[in-house]
């Protein structure tokens, strides 16, 4: 299943999501999709990745994919190079992190947070662990207390195998921090807490500005909500076929699922010659 507006025209670089979008959902890169990505450089389109994961997370990404670019990590909130060295970073301001730490905990939900380098925790054995140590390649940190965190928290992560449960949390939690942090998830069963004023979208017009590509000259690809700002800061953009209804209609294109190839459908429907 792909539809959309037909194949788009002048782009000059992609930026896409990771999880949910570019890897499957037991977090492998397909050999189709490190061949859209060749022949994307190929054509003289660049490539890069926006992800939810921590700097750390994106290192087997760069490997596989030969990643020469810039990359947004945190939603957006830090921006690295490809050996991982900080171009920009911001944390969450120390009373939204606070707040949002109370709000997570009073929902009952499992809490992380990024911050110093590490990923910190107070259940080893909680809901998505094991899933987070494949995904970023990395041990937590565990903690009676995460209080003493909230000083330099990148990210601060609310995570339930309730995604109902989630969902209404991202919406009492987004309105009560409105303009102090962003609220979105990430996955259905990730909410994430990350500097205000700060997305997905924000490193697109970063990127665009860096790399000197006009907005209508970049390409996104998303499946979830905190993908939504990339679209509208890009001129051509991809939902994937498991996106949930709204970031579909947010989007110029569908794709099939990041089960079915659906990045590498794209690009050979949507932007290669």
């Amino acid at each position: 299943m792909i539809a959309g507006s037909g194949k788009a025209s002048g782009i000059d670089l992609v930026i896409s999501d990771v999880d949910g979008t570019l890897v499957t959902g037991d977090k492998r890169l397909t050999e189709a999709t490190v061949t859209a990505v060749r022949r994307l450089r190929a054509a003289g389109i660049g490539f890069s990745i926006a992800s939810a994961r921590p700097p750390i997370g994106l290192r087997n990404l760069v490997a596989e994919l030969e990643l020469d670019l810039p990359m947004g990590a945190f939603n957006g909130a830090s921006v690295v190079r490809p050996d991982l060295s900080t171009i920009e970073e911001r944390t969450i301001p120390e009373a939204a992190a606070r707040s949002a730490l109370d709000r997570l905990l009073a929902e009952g939900l499992d809490v992380w947070v990024f911050a110093e380098g590490a990923w910190w925790l107070r259940d080893p054995e909680g809901p998505y662990a094991d899933l987070e140590r494949r995904t970023i390649g990395a041990e937590p940190r565990v903690v009676a207390d995460l209080g003493p965190l909230m000083g330099s928290a990148a990210k601060i992560v609310g995570v339930s195998r309730d995604h109902a449960h989630l969902a209404a949390c991202e919406a009492r939690i987004g309105a009560a921090l409105a303009g102090q942090a962003t609220i979105h998830r990430s996955q259905k069963y990730y909410l994430d807490v990350t500097p205000p004023h700060l997305d997905k979208g924000r490193f697109v017009t970063w990127m665009s500005a860096h790399l000197a590509i006009p907005p209508e000259r970049i390409a996104t690809f998303g499946d979830a909500g905190n993908d939504r700002p990339m679209f509208a800061h890009s001129g051509f953009s991809v939902a994937m076929g498991n996106a949930e209804a709204a970031v579909k209609a947010a989007a110029r294109a569908v794709t099939d699922s990041n089960d079915a190839d659906g990045f590498a459908h794209a690009v050979e429907r949507f932007l290669l010659p």
